[in-house]
């Protein structure tokens, strides 16, 4: 997994904010971005990823799997992407803004490149854009604000996702040790939906397919961590997607598994009926 542990720009380390044996929260100046489409790859039928390039992401920090930008699709007058005001390390303009959430998915500072992966449906602005896609549109991005690292010192992982956090999930996986055994449960609507994983840990992947049935209605994600048996050691358990369908599992790991709150997160990614859910609104 991509770690910055530096700043890209004065070399300086990048300190966490807290820090304990298993994680650690980095707070990141708040630095807005006009980039480019350098490069659109089709990663399955319904997922495309766009590498966006520019000289500003010289000075992008990220630390963390759910590291995520805000992606503005605003145009001024002439057709150029809008880019967000910033004064006092404060967004001023974001109620007349119109932004979504996209993990990092990869990125090189060095290079000034970043790529984000979007699921590409026609119900919303971001899928309907990323379909549309291609070298030399631009876009503005704002971000990433902070990070939340879990360390890699658990004995396994259960990483449980649906389509949307698929990127994160992604790139969690590319960073864990050669010792810790992971396993994946990925909601999808079908096997055309699946990507190849790689890692270099132990990592059993099953994708579950919902087929016609909307996405957020199912209870697939749920039943797959319910049904594990859960190997010896110390683990930690992480669950994104639909804030509503997940929101049972919080209370399985806190109340029934009795999870320490350091071995678990649940974190709703988007939410039926509402366009730009704010996961951080969702109790853990």
């Amino acid at each position: 997994m991509l770690i910055t542990t530096h700043d890209p720009l004065t070399g300086q380390p990048v300190l966490p904010d807290n820090e304990n044996a298993k994680n650690a929260t980095y707070t990141h100046p708040l630095v807005p971005r006009r980039l480019t489409v350098r490069s659109v790859t089709r990663l399955s039928r319904r997922m495309v990823r766009l590498r966006l390039a520019g000289e500003d992401l010289t000075s992008l920090r990220t630390v963390a799997a759910e590291d995520h930008v805000k992606v503005f699709f605003d145009r001024d007058g002439q057709g150029n992407p809008v880019v967000p005001t910033v004064r006092d390390d404060r967004w001023v303009d974001g109620r007349t803004m119109t932004s979504r959430d996209y993990t990092i998915r990869d990125a090189n500072p060095a290079e000034g490149w970043m790529d984000l992966d979007f699921v590409v449906h026609e119900h919303g602005i971001a899928g309907r854009w990323a379909g549309a896609a291609k070298p030399g549109d631009q876009l503005a991005v704002l971000g990433p604000r902070g990070s939340f690292r879990v360390k890699d010192v658990f004995d396994w992982y259960v990483l449980a996702a649906d389509e949307t956090a698929l990127p994160a999930l992604a790139r969690w996986v590319t960073g864990l040790r050669a010792e810790a055994k992971v396993f994946a449960f990925i909601e999808v609507q079908d096997a055309q939906d699946e990507i190849e994983l790689s890692s270099p840990a132990d990592l059993q992947v099953s994708w579950l397919h919902r087929g016609s049935r909307p996405a957020g209605t199912t209870n697939l994600l749920d039943t797959a961590v319910r049904s594990l048996d859960l190997p010896e050691g110390e683990g930690f358990i992480w669950v994104a997607g639909e804030s509503i369908s997940i929101k049972p599992l919080r209370r399985y790991l806190k109340n029934e598994l009795g999870l320490e709150r350091d071995n678990w997160d649940v974190d709703g990614y988007w939410r039926r009926g509402q366009a730009d859910h704010d996961h951080h609104h969702d109790e853990n």
